[in-house]
């Protein structure tokens, strides 16, 4: 799954090749195909990994056994620092997106994959209200997304922010900048301090 993740991230479903595919990853055009019977079902295979490894990596982080204040501060950072280890995570999504998410659609248990999630930021935010600690408490869904956003866009857009500002956004100083800035954002917006 890791080489199709790497070529369907590069080149999207048409520009990637099964050949490179095997070759990178060991196996043989038979045995590739006894698990997909097609390039589109290795892909929509793809898709679903890669969305496995990032809920079970958050499922990881046992938000719920930590204190909401705690909490929060970790799932804004794991989220950060999971889209810039996993650059071909965020290509695949931008892939699938030029695809208008016509394929994740397909995935039957894409939703299921999803609630853990959104389970664990609701929990986060009730337990934040009633603990006194949250001033704000948001849609988990909507939450998720503005986070995501935050995290993602600064980080896949490196090349023309830096053309457009200033070429320091390519340096290592910028992400770990970049990181505490959207850390210091959420906890402000939530929390009412850092």
């Amino acid at each position: 799954m890791l080489s199709g993740m790497k070529h369907f991230a590069l080149y999207g479903l048409s520009g990637a090749r099964v050949t490179d595919i095997i070759q990178e990853a060991g196996l043989s055009h038979r045995m590739l195909y006894h698990y997909y019977e097609s390039k589109e079902a290795l892909y929509l295979a793809t898709l679903e990994f890669a969305y496995k490894q990032i809920r079970e990596a958050e499922l990881g982080l046992h938000i719920s056994s930590l204190d909401p204040v705690s909490g929060m501060r970790r799932i804004v950072e794991f989220t950060f620092d999971y889209f810039v280890e996993n650059p071909e995570f965020m290509a695949l999504l931008s892939q699938e997106n030029l695809n208008g998410g016509k394929f994740i659609s397909q995935l039957e248990h894409f939703k299921d994959v999803q609630r853990p999630l959104v389970d664990s930021l609701e929990d986060l935010f009730t337990r934040g209200k009633a603990s006194g600690r949250y001033r704000k408490v948001y849609d988990p869904v909507q939450f998720y997304i503005s986070l995501s956003g935050l995290c993602y866009f600064g980080i896949s857009n490196r090349f023309t922010l830096a053309a457009a500002f200033e070429e320091s956004i390519l340096s290592e100083s910028y992400i770990a900048d970049r990181r505490g800035h959207i850390t210091e954002f959420v906890m402000q917006a939530v929390i009412g301090s850092t």
